[in-house]
């Protein structure tokens, strides 16, 4: 029994009571947007201590953190602590794309830390196993792909990208149309290699309904990736990206056949013109499924301050009808991110979440805006630091710069407009 095929029996599951309270929605019309597809909640049976989190229309938008090892770095204990700090800074759900050394231990030791749901890329185990084993990636064996799936829904991971929309068509206009940066996604990279030496269609599409089977059996909700998605803003919206959104719609109505959740991913690098323009094409093609987003960066030349160009696309994109934002830090294109820069990615995704949320409507979004307005019109600033997205940070800046009088702060001090006035006013 999955969450789909509850809704869709009408039945409100433990998961759904817990994010109607949390979202403060009415759980029976949770019910009906889980049924419709509409809204998600990642929560394989497995993993244990999880607090499930819903992703979807009429839902705050969600926040994802990116950690894991790498081949050149893989110390599990600071992708532990990175893991630590996207909780503790707001992270509504975290990705393991862990492909350094023992993935296995990696992933079991980050879900038995997690509170949040947890997701994977399952081609990255799967090639690195098999380069390990057989020297290169083009001796990947389409079996092997389906036994890391298993194997990790089997440990309890909660959400996994697949890129099944990456087809030979596909390909075919890529190399047809041309672009800059072809392809970046490193998924849609590994699966591009393989099915053009081996001239065969990607096994993840051309093997879909075993990959339901065991997205059913485990209630793992598939991300559908975006391999083609655009590397820079010249290749935003061209034909081989719509044409794998296109059948990314297709293989939604498929999985929902199955009782299987699904989400889409999306672009990557969008002009701030074409935010919108994306946001709408994936939810008339993909039947308003949730939509995860990577940004959009809406410049390429941020490199340093790509979390930046991250939130502004974000912010417009999750007003626009966008579900879910994957996070950049600072560290995007440039090197594997400290857990400094894991800490500043989150909260920095998250301002654009909550700028995002103000702009839909959210009530408890507003509500917090307003309650931050009244104590910073009362100088009450110990509520100001609670009611910050990042009180630690807040509350650092306070403290190292201590002002004379301390209902003020030291860029006015005695001369603070607020408190000039205020005797008037309220008088």
């Amino acid at each position: 029994m999955t969450q789909l095929k509850d809704a869709r029996s009408g039945v409100v599951t433990p998961e759904m009571e817990k994010v109607a309270a949390y979202e403060q929605v009415d759980v029976d019309w949770l019910q009906e947007q889980m049924a419709s597809g509409r809204v998600v909640i990642p929560a394989n049976r497995r993993h244990e201590g999880l607090v499930p989190c819903g992703v979807g229309e009429g839902l705050q938008v969600k926040v994802n953190s990116n950690i894991g090892t790498s081949s050149d770095r893989a110390i599990l204990e600071e992708e532990l602590e990175k893991l630590r700090v996207s909780i503790d800074a707001g992270a509504d759900t975290v990705m393991d794309l862990s492909t350094g050394k023992d993935m296995d231990g990696s992933r079991k030791s980050i879900l038995a830390a997690s509170t949040v749901a947890i997701g994977t890329v399952p081609i990255y185990q799967a090639i690195v196993e098999t380069v390990e084993d057989k020297g290169a990636l083009i001796e990947l064996d389409g079996d092997k792909i389906f036994e890391v799936i298993e194997k990790q829904a089997q440990d309890g991971v909660d959400f996994i990208t697949v890129h099944c929309g990456l087809t030979l068509a596909a390909l075919d206009m890529l190399k047809k149309q041309g672009r800059i940066t072809n392809i970046v996604s490193r998924g849609g990279s590994f699966l591009t290699t393989w099915m053009l030496h081996h001239g065969k269609e990607n096994p993840l599409y051309e093997e879909y309904d075993r990959l339901l089977e065991i997205a059913q059996k485990y209630d793992v909700t598939l991300s559908l990736g975006d391999g083609l998605r655009p590397g820079c803003l010249a290749d935003a919206t061209d034909r081989a990206q719509i044409h794998e959104l296109m059948t990314l719609g297709e293989l939604t109505r498929r999985a929902w056949k199955k009782d299987v959740q699904v989400m889409i991913e999306g672009p990557g690098h969008v002009p701030l013109d074409q935010v919108e323009t994306n946001i709408i094409l994936q939810k008339k093609m993909c039947d308003h499924a949730p939509f995860y987003v990577l940004g959009p960066l809406v410049t390429d030349i941020a490199a340093g301050y790509d979390h930046v160009a991250c939130a502004i696309g974000g912010a417009l994109a999750g007003a626009a009808g966008a579900d879910f934002l994957c996070y950049v830090t600072p560290a995007e294109h440039l090197c594997l991110p400290s857990v400094a820069d894991v800490r500043e990615g989150v909260v920095v995704t998250k301002i654009a979440a909550h700028a995002a949320d103000i702009a839909k409507g959210n009530k408890q979004a507003i509500e917090r805006d307003r309650q931050m307005a009244v104590a910073r019109s009362n100088l009450d600033w110990e509520t100001q630091m609670k009611l910050a997205i990042d009180p630690q940070k807040a509350r650092g800046y306070r403290e190292q710069n201590p002002p004379e009088e301390d209902d003020v702060c030291t860029m006015c001090g005695k001369f603070c407009a607020i408190k000039q006035v205020r005797d008037y006013f309220t008088g």
